[in-house]
């Protein structure tokens, strides 16, 4: 086991492994966890409280999370001098699933990304985003209970690769002059340049875990969001890859929508059905046709934006989950912000973190769990107790702190 210097290895945890792809979860698993900057404090410790009081009463003592704590962001800059101190990552990688609330990156300069750090370096590809509607919230929609999807976007490819030199440096005056004299390709004088590298590797590894995740869960279609109309080489090579691999492998259990428009009444009613639509399109078919989509596997920037825009057709960010999953290791987390000026106020929704929780211990296999979490979800918010941003969409509403908010959840697990 590593040696770590600030983060503690609880006493009696044990170490999830990984085997042929699969998670093999102990009954006492260490699971590393980073608190978040500005109102992660707030909304870890209203989290925390429901995590174990679901494994409590899911499995009767059998089975307990070992929490223990990794440095990112602020604090880990207060603490260390580093925004990511190379033991946190290395702490994912030995315990394999962790969970963390939302960190800072400043806008146009300063540190890079931690979030995109992270899924870098520990090849966490494929960002998964589920987006459902829970029965009470305020929304824009007229039926946002036909909202009910599961985005699987490439994380690690396509402009957020970090390939991309700042307007008038060197660097960029040499590529401009090389994609001029080798292509023929001209870039304006004194413009930033960014590049867009996608690989039949990685589109194809990310469909195949968008298909084995429809197949599991009873998912009716995959449909593949592009630009590939455009970008014919990089969104449409895209597009191309991920038909490749639904053919290739799992060509008895998928279908194409163009294959089941031509056969009609005979169609195969067993199999996955595989389509694929224009990314702009696919924005308009999620206001006005969304229960046609089930799973979308898309690239990078699309699937950045078609997430939170479908987030907000349910009622917005504070109860939209995300985690981003390889194939050794897996980290949830928060999908909004650090909303740094209620930092220390008690006040805002912990629900995107209690849903990463969901998600993490569906990944674990800890089904009951999960499914109490999402029951007091639900009760919480059918019974209109919420946090300031729920309950300003929610007419008759009670408004509650974060950490009554999991009192709330907590109890509708019971209920």
């Amino acid at each position: 086991m590593t040696a770590y210097k600030y983060a503690r290895v609880p006493e009696g945890g044990e170490r999830i492994e990984v085997s042929g792809g699969e998670f093999q979860v102990p009954n006492k698993p260490i699971i590393p966890f980073i608190e978040g900057d500005g109102t992660g404090p707030d909304i870890w410790a209203a989290s925390v409280r429901v995590f174990d009081a679901a494994v409590a009463l899911a499995y009767g003592g059998k089975r307990k999370v070992a929490w223990m704590e990794i440095l990112a962001g602020e604090k880990a800059f207060k603490t260390t001098g580093e925004w990511m101190p190379a033991e946190t990552l290395e702490a994912v990688r030995e315990f394999k699933i962790a969970i963390k609330g939302p960190l800072t990156t400043p806008v146009g300069g300063g540190i890079r990304s931690l979030n995109v750090a992270l899924r870098q370096e520990l090849d966490l590809y494929a960002c998964i985003r589920p987006v459902r509607y829970f029965q009470g919230v305020g929304a824009p929609m007229k039926h946002p209970e036909k909202v009910n999807i599961v985005i699987f976007r490439e994380n690690v490819e396509d402009v957020y690769s970090g390939i991309e030199f700042r307007a008038g440096t060197p660097e960029a005056d040499k590529l401009r002059a090389f994609l001029k004299t080798e292509f023929n390709k001209n870039v304006r004088e004194g413009s930033a340049i960014g590049i867009k590298p996608m690989s039949p590797f990685g589109s194809k590894r990310l469909m195949a875990m968008a298909i084995k995740y429809a197949l599991k869960r009873g998912r009716k279609s995959v449909t593949i969001m592009h630009k590939g109309n455009i970008m014919k080489f990089t969104e449409g090579g895209f597009k191309d890859w991920c038909y490749e691999e639904a053919r290739e492998q799992f060509g008895t259990l998928t279908v194409t929508e163009a294959d089941v428009g031509k056969a009609g009444s005979t169609a195969r009613a067993d199999a996955v059905i595989i389509k694929d639509r224009i990314a702009d399109s696919m924005f308009q078919q999620l206001l006005l046709r969304p229960e046609e989509y089930e799973v979308i596997a898309t690239p990078n920037l699309n699937g950045d934006y078609v997430s939170d825009a479908a987030a907000a057709q349910v009622g917005g960010l504070g109860i939209a989950p995300g985690g981003n999953v390889g194939d050794n290791a897996a980290v949830f987390e928060a999908t909004h912000g650090t909303a740094p000026k209620y930092a220390g106020l008690n006040k805002i929704n912990p629900g995107s973190v209690i849903l990463s929780g969901v998600m993490m211990f569906e990944q674990m296999g800890w089904q009951e769990a999960a499914d109490l979490i999402m029951r007091g979800m639900e009760h919480a918010i059918t019974a209109k107790t919420v946090t300031y941003d729920l309950a300003r969409q929610m007419p008759g509403s009670t408004e509650v702190s974060t950490s009554a908010f999991g009192d709330a959840v907590i109890a509708g697990m019971k209920s």
